[in-house]
């Protein structure tokens, strides 16, 4: 249960990012200023990899727990409609792509046996699309290491020698990516992408290795209500995009994520003291399930809290 927490925690942290980076790529690009080069180097494309491994983790709970793939069908293709859903508003939804390499990859490797395979076709497939443009062609590969990962079940002693590794690997490579950059945004970037998935690797273990009990708790709603924070934080970015892209600079999206992301977390806070689930999760089990799953608690405290369903909640 403890690192059930600390992947919750994770995934908020990774929610708050992707809030972070989402409201970025939506402002306006000029003029390119400072805050573009620290938000590329330090953020851009390290918050999306997390999710997607925590997607594989947790695809892992949920068959374990169901036992039923039959049902894991279903809760992807319910996945897909609240993607489809979400994209008549926010076009760069990734919830869609999420739930058809559930369906394509995930679910034919349960089948393999043991940790192990599933993980090298992981690393396979995630080293092949960063040698060829990285981007959604990452998810299957990241799910797959996911997947691989939670079977294995690795030691808690390897997180720091991953965070040294990876930490070093990202900024030594991040620093060769600006140098050879030859205009914003340009460069090689297959450099580029293994940065991204190095920083992405030492923000998690360094989360992990660094998380306290109030850093947890915190961080645990905004994770355990992923979906629905992730759907509110696009349609904020989609009623603030055309005073963010007619804006002098994009400082304000700063301020727009920071705020959005604050007050997800405090009403994530609020709502997971009354009700198991959040709304959209709530939804999206009770569709998953074809009937009405109780919700609400009956005390202030959740003395049988759920374990994750998908990456998502």
């Amino acid at each position: 249960m403890t690192r059930i927490r600390e992947l919750d925690a994770l995934r908020g942290f990774a929610v708050g990012g992707i809030m972070l980076v989402n409201t970025w790529q939506h402002a306006s690009h000029e003029p390119y200023t400072g805050i573009d080069r620290t938000i590329e180097a330090l953020f851009q494309s390290r918050f999306y990899p997390i999710f997607s491994l925590l997607f594989g983790i947790s695809f892992v709970l949920f068959l374990d727990r169901s036992g039923s793939r039959w049902a894991l069908a279903r809760r992807l293709a319910w996945l897909a409609c609240f993607g489809l859903l979400q994209h008549t508003f926010y076009e760069g939804e990734v919830l869609t792509d999420y739930a058809l390499y559930g369906l394509v990859v995930l679910l034919p490797a349960s089948f393999l046996p043991g940790g192990l395979p599933v993980l090298a076709l992981g690393v396979v497939a995630t080293v092949w699309a960063t040698w060829h443009g990285a981007g959604p062609s990452l998810i299957p590969g990241l799910f797959l290491v996911g997947m691989g990962l939670m079977r294995l079940r690795p030691p808690r002693s390897l997180l720091a020698p991953v965070f040294a590794a990876s930490a070093l690997t990202s900024l030594v490579l991040t620093a060769t990516w600006a140098g050879v950059a030859e205009a914003p945004g340009a460069g090689d970037w297959t450099v580029y992408s293994v940065a991204a998935l190095s920083g992405a690797a030492a923000y998690a273990s360094g989360l992990l290795l660094a998380l306290r009990p109030w850093s947890s708790a915190l961080l645990e709603p905004l994770g355990r209500m992923a979906l629905t924070n992730y759907v509110t934080g696009t349609a904020v970015i989609a009623l603030c995009t055309v005073p963010l892209k007619t804006g002098a600079t994009r400082w304000p999206v700063l301020a727009v994520a920071l705020t959005t992301v604050v007050a997800q977390t405090l009403f994530s806070g609020w709502w997971l003291t009354r009700f198991r689930y959040g709304p959209l999760e709530w939804i999206w089990r009770c569709l998953t399930w074809f009937r009405l799953v109780p919700n609400r608690l009956e005390s202030g405290r959740d003395h049988n809290r759920p374990l994750p369903d998908s990456g998502l909640s």
